[in-house]
């Protein structure tokens, strides 16, 4: 074989490579585009059985219960959350509040002994001895603070109650009468505020206190009166002002020129004290409210006594009320009563008096007594006292000749 023939078949040859090659090349790209079908295909496959999955297990009647129950329960912890949360802040908040307002309130308690309600507080004497006892007045001049003070409470467990619901008179054993706050500057501006709004229910408390029977009983004897309110030139009582006399007693209202003069209301507690005057314990307190002249009740008003109605006999029935006119503290014109009995019952009663004296309904001289009440609803029932003490019959307490 010679070269050309050579040359000619490799020739040939080349051609049937690159004709070959070629054919390769395109069975390659038909392979490779099959193998990305096939692909397309399974992935679509598979894309659809999850999907047709999923749907068939929404589909399930069970599946739906669950969904909606696990629904319900993210809603009830969230809502728990939101109700306990604030709470915790406000129990916080108001125990950190109360332990401050107790703190403030102990503080303001010890404080309130320089402070002075209105006018000034002053040690006032009966008039025909106040000349001659004119240094022992003590005068402290503050601006009221409009603060009303708090009021001790008697215990529960010390409380006495009688058959008709009132308190007996007993003292309260809760506080140390010896505490130097104790002032007298510090009881009577404590006193004045309920004086002034008529609260009889923490007059009654507040006069049970130790402090306050210690403060009166310092006055046994003396024919003085601690006194706040307004004043006038001379440093008497002038307006509106409270005084604190001996025996547990109090008058707060008008005054004039250091006399009771004008609207008020007196007070007398029965406190540890059986005798005659609180009808050996059948009366717990004495008072009377309405006009006032020369220091003296004068004009239209009412006498009061609390009862103990457990303290009376059967079929006992004892003064309550006396509503009429007085002059100088004694009964004068027609008066109103009534009485109450050993259950409760109220009875009323008519008198007519002069000065002092009953106009009798009935004279039982034999017998050393006269009728002096009479029952409005049935005339022939009357009350009897014994005819020596048909005289100077008024509010005995408050006559001038049992102040002497």
């Amino acid at each position: 074989m010679n070269l050309m023939e050579k040359k000619d078949r490799s020739g040939k040859q080349d051609w049937r490579e690159d004709i070959r090659s070629d054919q390769n090349k395109e069975r390659k790209e038909e392979e490779d585009d099959l193998m990305v079908e096939d692909l397309d295909e399974e992935e679509e496959e598979e894309f659809e059985e999850n999907e047709s999955g999923i749907n068939g297990l929404l589909q399930r009647p069970y599946m739906t219960t669950v969904l909606l129950g696990v629904i319900v329960l993210l809603l009830l912890c969230i809502i728990i959350l939101l109700v306990l949360m604030p709470r915790q802040k406000e129990v916080s908040d108001a125990n950190g509040n109360l332990q401050q307002n107790i703190t403030e309130y102990a503080q303001e308690q010890k404080q309130n002994d320089v402070q002075n309600v209105s006018g000034e507080d002053i040690v006032v004497q009966i008039p025909d001895k106040e000349e001659e006892n004119k240094q022992n007045a003590s005068v402290s001049g503050q601006e009221s603070t409009g603060k009303k003070p708090q009021t001790e409470k008697m215990p529960e467990s010390d409380q006495f109650v009688s058959a008709d619901g009132d308190k007996t008179a007993v003292v309260v054993d809760i506080e140390d009468e010896n505490d130097a706050a104790y002032t007298k500057e510090y009881i009577l501006n404590e006193a004045l505020p309920y004086f002034a709004d008529n609260n009889q229910d923490a007059i009654w408390d507040l006069a049970h206190l130790k402090r306050y029977v210690k403060l009166s009983s310092s006055l046994e004897g003396t024919d003085q009166y601690y006194y706040t309110g307004a004043v006038n030139g001379n440093g008497r009582p002038e307006g509106k002002g409270l005084a604190i006399y001996e025996k547990n007693s109090y008058y707060y209202g008008s005054w004039s020129d250091g006399k009771r003069s004008g609207e008020g209301i007196w007070f007398r507690f029965y406190i540890g004290q059986k005798d005659k005057n609180n009808a050996m314990g059948k009366y717990m307190a004495h008072s009377y409210s309405g006009s006032w002249a020369n220091d003296m009740p004068n004009g239209q008003g009412a006498e009061h006594y609390d009862v103990d109605i457990s303290k009376l006999q059967v079929r006992e029935r004892i003064l309550q009320n006396i509503v009429g006119n007085f002059s100088d503290g004694l009964y004068d014109g027609e008066l109103y009563a009534n009485t109450v009995d050993y259950t409760g019952n109220v009875e009323e009663w008519s008198g007519i008096t002069s000065r002092g004296v009953f106009t009798l309904w009935r004279d039982m001289s034999a017998i050393g007594e006269c009728s002096v009440w009479r029952k409005n609803d049935d005339h022939s029932l009357c009350m009897d006292i014994d005819k020596s003490e048909n005289k100077n019959q008024g509010i005995r307490e408050l006559l001038k000749k049992e102040n002497k």
